[in-house]
C-alpha cells in the first residue's frame, strides 16, 4: 500500500461501515490513501458500505462519483440519509401525506419508495426536514401552516449535521434548516433517521447482513459517525481529515476507538 503500510490477509470485521464527505472525500478531491485504504478492507475480506448523511444527491450519483476516482461500487453498497428516510416512511407511515423540506434528490429517493408527498402545508401528516440550500421565509411559513391545525404532523428529520464540509470550507446543513422550523413551529423533533440514529444502524447492518458488533465504522463526525458506532457497540475509527482535528477530540464527551489521519490508516485499525 506505497508508504500507507501493507495490509492484513485476514480481520475480524465482517462489515465496514464508511462515510463520505470528509472521510473519502473533500469536494471533487479524493482524499490521499483512501483508494489504498478501501483496498485493504476489501482484500481482509471486509464488505465495505458507504454510509452519509448528505441527502442532496442520488446513489446512483455517489455511485458515479467513486466510480471517477477509481473505486468500484454498485448502488446497493451506498446508504444515504435520504434513502434511509425514504424507506422508513413507507414502512412506517405507508398512508402518510409527507411535506418535505429539502432537494429534488431527496423528493426522488422519497418517490421511488411509494412515499405519498404532498405540497399542501394544512395536507400534511408527516413533515420531513433535512439539507435545502433554496431554503428561505416562504418556506418558513409553509411548514408553520402545516404545524398550525388541530393536530400536528410527525417530525422527522434526515440528519443532525450543522455543517457539510466541502473544499472551500464547510457550509450550512439540514441543522439549519431543524433549527429554522422549531424556532418558528414550537415543535421538536421526533426522531432524526440518519447517522447517529438506531434506524441508520439497522439499515447499514442489514445492508451488510451481520450484527452491528461486527462492523467497524469510519468517519469525520464524532457527534454522528463515531456517537452511532459507541451506541450500537461497533468499532470506531475517527479520521481527521473532514471537519474534526485533534482538538476536537480531546474535547469530546464521545471517545473513538481509534484515531486517524486519514482512511489510509485503516491498516492499523485491522492490525490491531
Amino acid at each position: 500500500m506505497d508508504r500507507f503500510g501493507g495490509c492484513p490477509v485476514m480481520t475480524s470485521f465482517e462489515g465496514a461501515i464508511v462515510d463520505l464527505d470528509g472521510t473519502v472525500y473533500l469536494g471533487d478531491e479524493l482524499i490521499e490513501g483512501v483508494r489504498e485504504g478501501i483496498e485493504c478492507l476489501r482484500s481482509s475480506g471486509t464488505e465495505v458500505l458507504f454510509l452519509t448523511n448528505n441527502p442532496i444527491r442520488r446513489r446512483s450519483d455517489y455511485r458515479d462519483r467513486l466510480r471517477s476516482f477509481g473505486i468500484d461500487v454498485v448502488s446497493e453498497r451506498i446508504v444515504t440519509s435520504g434513502s434511509i428516510a425514504a424507506e422508513y416512511l413507507a414502512t412506517r407511515h405507508p398512508d402518510a401525506a409527507t411535506y418535505v423540506v429539502g432537494e429534488s434528490a431527496l423528493v426522488a429517493e422519497l418517490r421511488d419508495a411509494d412515499v405519498p408527498l404532498t405540497t399542501e402545508p394544512n395536507a400534511a401528516e408527516v413533515v420531513l426536514a433535512s439539507m435545502d440550500r433554496s431554503f428561505e421565509y416562504a418556506d418558513l411559513r409553509e411548514v408553520l401552516e402545516a404545524f398550525d391545525g388541530e393536530s400536528a404532523p410527525t417530525f422527522y428529520a434526515t440528519n443532525p449535521d450543522r455543517t457539510c464540509p466541502t473544499a472551500d470550507g464547510p457550509i450550512p446543513d439540514a441543522a439549519a434548516m431543524i433549527g429554522a422550523i422549531e424556532g418558528a413551529t414550537g415543535h421538536e423533533l421526533d426522531a432524526v433517521l440518519g447517522k447517529p440514529s438506531p434506524t441508520a444502524v439497522e439499515t447499514a447492518a442489514g445492508r451488510l447482513e451481520t450484527a452491528p458488533e461486527n462492523c467497524l465504522v469510519v468517519g469525520d463526525r464524532i457527534g454522528t459517525d463515531i456517537r452511532m458506532g459507541n451506541r450500537a457497540g461497533m468499532t470506531t475509527a475517527l479520521v481527521l481529515s473532514g471537519v474534526t482535528d485533534s482538538t476536537d477530540v480531546s474535547a469530546a464527551s464521545t471517545e473513538p476507538d481509534y484515531v486517524l489521519e486519514s482512511l489510509g490508516q485503516v491498516d492499523s485499525v485491522l492490525r490491531s
